[in-house]
C-alpha cells in the first residue's frame, strides 16, 4: 500500500499528516521544527511513502534539504497555484496539511522546482549583494542629498563615491552627518566586492556563463546572476514560459481583443526581472539594432514599455541560447 504525505510548515512549527489511498489519515501532528522528531514521524512510512509536499514558505531550506539527505522524496508545493476547495467552511492547518497530500495522492499537485543545494547558497550571495546594491543606492542618494541642501550644490554621484572624497562647505552636526552616511557608504561598498569575489571564486565558469557573456550587455555579475537563477533551462518549455518567469510579458487578461482583468504579475523571479531590465539598458546603449528596436517602440509607447520590450527579447534570446548552446546573434531578436 502506497502512502502519502504533506506538510504545512510554519515559522515555528509544522503540521504533518500522512494518509494511505483511500484518504484514511494515519498520522496527524503538530511539530515544532526540528528535522530529528520529522524524520522520526516518518519513518514507519519510509518504504511505502510515494512523496512528501512540502509547503514553499520562506524557510523550507532546511527541511527540504533535510528529508532529501535522509533518503526521502519531498516535493516543494507551488503554494499560489494550489486552489484549496471551496465548499469548506472551516479550515486550518491539519487539513491544509492533508489537503496537499490528497492532492498528491491524485497526481494534480502542482509543485515548484527544488534548487539544487551546492549552487543554492552561491545564488543567495548574489541575492544578498543585490540587496547591498540597493542599500548603497539608498545611502548614496541620501549622502548627495543633504549636501544639496546644505550647500545648494550638487555633487555627483561619481564624486561622492571616490575613496579620498571629503565634503565640501559642511561643518558640525551637518558634516557628522554627511561622515556617517559615507562610512555606511564605504562599508557597503566593500561588502559587495566581497561577496563578488566569492561569487566568481565559487562557480565553475561554465559553458552557460560563457553563452550569456556573449549577450551585448552582460558582463560578470549579470551573467553569474542569470545563470545561478535560472538553474536547469530544461524545466522550462519555451522561450514565452521563460519570459514568463521573468516577469517580462504583460499580466493581463484578455477576450476577443478587449482587456478582461490582470494577471499576478508578481508571478515569476524578481531577480531575473531585474537582471533582464539591467541588460535591456546596456544593449540599448552599445547595440545598435537593439537601439534602433527600442526607439521604434518608444516612439509608439514610452521608455518604460520599451525597455521591457527589449528585455522581453533577451529573456527569449537567453531561453534559445542556452537550450541550443549557441551565442547571441543581435540580428536574430532585433532585424533590422
Amino acid at each position: 500500500m502506497s502512502h502519502y504525505c504533506g506538510i504545512d510548515l510554519h515559522s515555528n512549527n509544522h503540521v504533518v499528516v500522512v494518509i494511505d489511498e483511500q484518504d484514511r489519515r494515519l498520522y496527524e501532528r503538530r511539530l515544532v521544527n526540528d528535522l530529528s522528531l520529522t524524520l522520526r514521524a516518518l519513518s514507519p512510512y519510509r518504504g511505502t511513502l510515494e512523496g512528501i509536499a512540502v509547503e514553499s514558505t520562506f524557510n523550507w531550506y532546511w527541511l527540504v534539504d533535510g528529508l532529501q539527505e535522509a533518503g526521502f522524496h519531498p516535493r516543494l508545493v507551488n503554494t499560489v497555484a494550489v486552489k484549496q476547495y471551496e465548499g469548506l467552511k472551516y479550515s486550518d492547518d491539519v487539513h491544509d496539511a492533508f489537503w496537499l497530500a490528497h492532492l498528491m495522492r491524485l497526481g494534480i499537485l502542482p509543485t515548484g522546482y527544488i534548487y539544487p543545494k551546492a549552487q543554492r547558497a552561491v545564488r543567495d550571495v548574489l541575492r544578498r549583494r543585490a540587496f547591498l546594491v540597493r542599500a548603497a543606492c539608498s545611502q548614496l542618494t541620501s549622502v548627495q542629498n543633504q549636501l544639496w541642501r546644505s550647500t545648494g550644490i550638487q555633487v555627483s554621484c561619481n564624486t561622492i563615491r571616490k575613496a579620498d572624497f571629503e565634503p565640501e562647505g559642511v561643518d558640525g552636526y551637518t558634516r557628522q552627518g554627511v561622515e556617517a552616511g559615507l562610512a555606511v557608504l564605504r562599508t557597503l561598498y566593500d561588502e559587495i566586492q566581497k561577496l563578488e569575489r566569492s561569487a566568481l571564486d565559487a562557480v565553475a565558469l561554465s559553458d552557460e556563463f560563457r553563452i550569456l557573456r556573449t549577450i551585448d550587455g552582460v558582463g560578470s555579475i549579470l551573467g553569474l546572476t542569470i545563470m545561478l537563477e535560472v538553474g536547469d533551462i530544461g524545466r522550462f518549455p519555451s522561450a514565452g514560459d521563460f519570459a514568463s518567469y521573468c516577469r517580462c510579458v504583460d499580466a493581463k487578461r484578455v477576450s476577443n481583443g478587449k482587456k478582461k482583468g490582470t494577471g499576478n504579475a508578481k508571478a515569476g523571479n524578481k531577480y531575473l526581472s531585474w537582471a533582464f531590465s539591467e541588460a535591456a539598458h546596456f544593449a540599448v546603449r552599445f547595440q545598435p539594432l537593439a537601439q534602433r528596436f527600442y526607439e521604434r517602440k518608444r516612439a509608439k509607447t514610452n521608455g518604460i514599455i520599451a525597455i521591457r520590450a527589449v528585455a522581453r527579447k533577451l529573456a527569449r534570446a537567453t531561453w534559445m541560447m542556452l537550450k541550443h548552446q549557441t551565442p547571441y546573434e543581435a540580428r536574430l531578436m532585433f532585424p533590422g
